[in-house]
């Protein structure tokens, strides 16, 4: 028989989470965030910390169920900002439109209930 090891199922939700997100807050360091500073002011600064040291703490499993709310709100607002023409959209493949954000918006919120199990930094501390 299997026996399940759900902090590693844990670590695996991290690094996918975490990960790709990273991506997306790479490419803002490299490539600007004039559009959004230009829609939303001051406050599109705030995609760094979404997605550039929330996903950092998150693949480290350092303060994750707040780096996962820190996430989940900028998913909250990249939908509400930038794709909220899509909420109720299927894509031209089938799939729903905002799949890609859900996905992460869903995996931060389910860190943020489990928190980022043993194989993490730090994993003492109620937000860990």
């Amino acid at each position: 028989m299997i026996s399940k090891n759900t902090d590693f199922g844990l670590l695996l939700i991290r690094i996918s989470v975490g990960g790709l997100m990273l991506f997306h807050g790479i490419a803002k360091l490299l490539h600007g965030i004039s559009f959004l500073v230009d829609n939303m002011g001051a406050f599109g600064y705030a995609v760094y910390i979404g997605e550039v040291l929330a996903p950092i703490a998150i693949l480290l499993g350092f303060r994750t169920r707040i780096a996962a709310v820190l996430l989940a709100v900028t998913c909250i607002v990249a939908i509400a900002v930038a794709h909220a023409q899509d909420i109720f959209s299927i894509s031209e493949h089938g799939g729903y439109a905002n799949e890609l954000l859900m996905l992460y918006l869903l995996g931060s919120i389910g860190l943020f209930f489990t928190g980022a199990g043993k194989y993490a930094v730090s994993k003492t501390n109620k937000w860990d």
